[in-house]
């Protein structure tokens, strides 16, 4: 009995994301054979993706499954989307005095559909543009002026291979000679087992001043102790509530990370930033690695210059930023919180649906100046 709610909504959101585009696209516009053999496909749809979803999400993990129950998802999202904005459409027509109102939005919805369904693939797909920001950090030392911190973030190595994109991003990376290289977090989704191959070029990043990896709210869904491991093996030092002093031309900068507040039903696992921040210089900046956005409270409240953060993908199938905006205080790019300044990358992969609608990937470069 304790799990009829959580079927009950597992069961209405796919029910949900079809209803309207079913009205959309078949229950207003046809009628006979056409109306039929379209309900029977909503139909099979509707249970596709709930079953698919959980042979690939649940104990099973089937790689198959899920990328079947993910593409599902995605579609259906971007389909639901603009069948809501062409029901809009549809009253502007109507008050308008159109005919063949609902034929005109139906062709409208699913030509929009089909032409951002294949542009989201290959934004998802394309090795990310390089955001490349200049960052005022207070009290940062001549001798760190400069500093090029490059970040990765969300790569979520999943079902579909993307062994050569790895290799492609580690190579955009070297080109961008880092000083410090951050992985803040969701490396992959399943066991190290599974995916560890995909994951294994990230050991040929090179960055003079080191390697810093934290956890994501997704290492805690699978083997976060078996990442950590193996991040520490490929040359990649994780930050578990602790720090690193930088130094470089007589200055010090204070590189901290903290676990993802997920990993707190692990034993031994969870944020504890004031672990993380003692024993560090009180004089020297500190630059935080936490996963996610909203830990900067936490970090206003301690003194910490910039936080670093991934997790949102910048809402990645527009427009689910909205839906982001509830959790997180901020879904992309640099904002100010107190005196902490938080810079939120829109993630270098993508979660799920290989699909990213009006929020484009992203390797960053900040590049650290005196403040």
């Amino acid at each position: 009995m304790k799990y009829l709610p959580r079927i009950a909504l597992f069961l209405a959101i796919p029910a949900l994301l079809l209803a309207l585009p079913w009205w959309t696209l078949i229950g207003a516009t046809s009628s006979g054979a056409v109306f039929w053999i379209g309900t029977a496909v909503f139909l099979l749809a509707y249970l596709a993706l709930p079953a698919s979803m959980f042979l690939g999400h649940g104990p099973a993990q089937s790689d198959a499954a899920s990328i079947v129950g993910d593409t599902l998802l995605g579609v259906l999202w971007v389909l639901f989307s603009w069948s809501a904005i062409g029901t809009v459409l549809g009253f502007g027509l109507a008050a308008a005095g159109v005919d063949e109102r609902a034929r005109i939005v139906a062709v409208a919805v699913l030509a929009v559909t089909v032409a951002l369904v294949a542009y989201g693939v290959f934004e998802a797909r394309r090795v990310p543009r390089v955001r490349t920001l200049e960052v005022p950090i207070r009290g940062l030392g001549a001798g760190l002026d400069g500093l090029r911190l490059v970040v990765v973030t969300d790569t979520h190595f999943a079902a579909l291979n993307r062994l050569r994109w790895s290799e492609r991003v580690v190579e955009v990376v070297n080109s961008l000679q880092p000083d410090i290289a951050c992985h803040a977090g969701d490396l992959a989704d399943g066991s190290v087992a599974k995916r560890h191959a995909q994951v294994d070029p990230l050991g040929k990043v090179e960055a003079e001043l080191g390697r810093f990896y934290i956890t994501g709210n997704h290492e805690y869904f699978g083997d976060a102790p078996g990442w950590i491991e193996h991040m520490a093996g490929l040359g990649w030092q994780p930050l578990r509530n602790q720090h690193e002093v930088i130094t470089r031309g007589g200055d010090r900068l204070v590189l901290a990370g903290i676990d993802d507040p997920t990993g707190a039903g692990l034993p031994g696992h969870g944020p504890d930033l004031r672990a993380a921040l003692d024993g560090a210089a009180p004089d020297a900046p500190v630059v935080l690695l936490a996963h996610q956005p909203r830990q900067v409270a936490d970090a206003a409240a301690a003194g910490v210059a910039l936080q670093i953060s991934g997790h949102t993908h910048g809402g990645q199938i527009w427009p689910f930023h909205y839906l982001v905006r509830l959790e997180q205080p901020v879904v992309a790019g640099l904002s100010w919180h107190g005196g902490t300044q938080l810079y939120t990358s829109r993630g270098t992969g993508f979660w799920g649906p290989q699909l990213r609608v009006f929020a484009p990937s992203e390797i960053t470069v900040l590049v650290l100046r005196p403040e």
